[in-house]
């Protein structure tokens, strides 16, 4: 791909300069429609229906009993409780992944693989916030799906399907990964957050080495549409599973599976689930022009506005504008505060 074309990604645009003609927007929908909270009704389930520093154990804890077994198991650790005391009692093995209860874009997540490195993660972590302790799933792939289901439907859809794709990089049996990092711009800034005896490995050649474990556009990862490969059988468990969810009408589905077939089969493991917040990243794939990416964004935007306005027509009201801000601004002086991730 040559500059120029590479300039008009959306996912390579500085954050201030996209978030210019989104807001921009919000604020008319909020005219329009006569609040700018609005969106917070859609999910009367969620702290602010998704919008912004609501709990992912919340989140998770809507999903009922019976499809337990489609969620990676998890447990909270809440200021002052021991995590090793929290981690046996819920029988979670290592390697498990610790992640910040109130948490955005990948923020703390970390792999922990040993009593000391979840020691370490604790002692880190604010005093004053809780995390989750989570089941590993180790399975290869991962997928953002994007759900809706207007409160008038009995039945949902999904809207995106995205494969998300942790940095990596491919060896050549002579050349380390420090090397292999300095060599590409884009994945510089990771080699501050790997070991040095993981920067030495020189992997074989054609060897495709995952360097984080998150799977954010952050640390250099990237997404891929692939919307047109959503099955019926994967959209009827989505379905089942969010229709059983209280107060839950949109947001997105984050999960691990095997292969693709297996997810077309409905065969995956719910890591997390996010509310009215969160993106359709299926727009932020490389491929996508970047006025098709737009359109979908301020789509999905006024799809927030609309679903929010029939929430509040059956007598769901939206927070206050000083509540979400108030959400919003605690979720950001804790993300300053989290450990690393990996």
């Amino acid at each position: 791909m040559n500059k120029q074309a590479a300039r008009l990604r959306i996912d390579l645009m500085p954050k201030w300069l996209l978030c210019i003609p989104l807001v921009a927007q919000w604020f008319w929908l909020g005219a329009r429609f006569r609040s700018l909270t609005l969106p917070s009704a859609i999910n009367p389930g969620i702290e602010t229906g998704g919008l912004a520093g609501e709990s992912k154990s919340t989140c998770l804890a809507l999903i009922p009993p019976v499809a337990a077994t489609w969620v990676a198991k998890w447990q909270t650790v809440s200021p002052g409780q021991d995590p090793h005391a929290c981690r046996e009692v819920s029988a979670l093995p290592y390697p498990l992944i610790a992640k910040p209860d109130i948490g955005w874009c990948g923020y703390g997540v970390r792999r922990i693989d040993t009593d000391q490195e979840l020691a370490d993660y604790h002692a880190a972590f604010p005093d004053t916030a809780g995390y989750i302790l989570q089941r590993y799933i180790a399975d290869p792939m991962e997928a953002g799906l994007f759900y809706v289901r207007p409160p008038s439907a009995r039945h949902g859809q999904l809207l995106s399907v995205t494969i998300r794709h942790a940095p990596s990089v491919i060896g050549d049996g002579t050349t380390t990964i420090a090397t292999l990092l300095a060599a590409n711009p884009g994945l510089r800034h990771l080699a501050a957050g790997l070991s040095r005896a993981k920067l030495a490995q020189i992997p074989a050649p054609g060897e495709q080495t995952t360097l984080t474990t998150v799977a954010s556009l952050r640390v250099g990862a990237t997404y891929e549409d692939a919307s047109a490969q959503a099955s019926c059988r994967l959209l009827a468990r989505i379905d089942t599973i969010a229709r059983a969810m209280p107060g839950f009408h949109l947001g997105r589905f984050d999960v691990r599976f095997a292969t693709m077939a297996h997810l077309q089969r409905g065969h995956f493991t719910i890591i997390e689930v996010n509310g009215a917040g969160s993106e359709a990243i299926h727009l932020w794939d490389p491929a996508t022009p970047i006025a098709k990416s737009f359109a979908g964004v301020f789509a999905k935007q006024a799809l927030l506005f609309q679903l929010g306005a029939a929430m509040r027509r059956l007598g769901h009201q939206p927070v206050g504008t000083l509540a979400l801000a108030r959400a919003w601004i605690r979720q950001q002086r804790l993300i300053a505060r989290y450990p690393a991730s990996n």
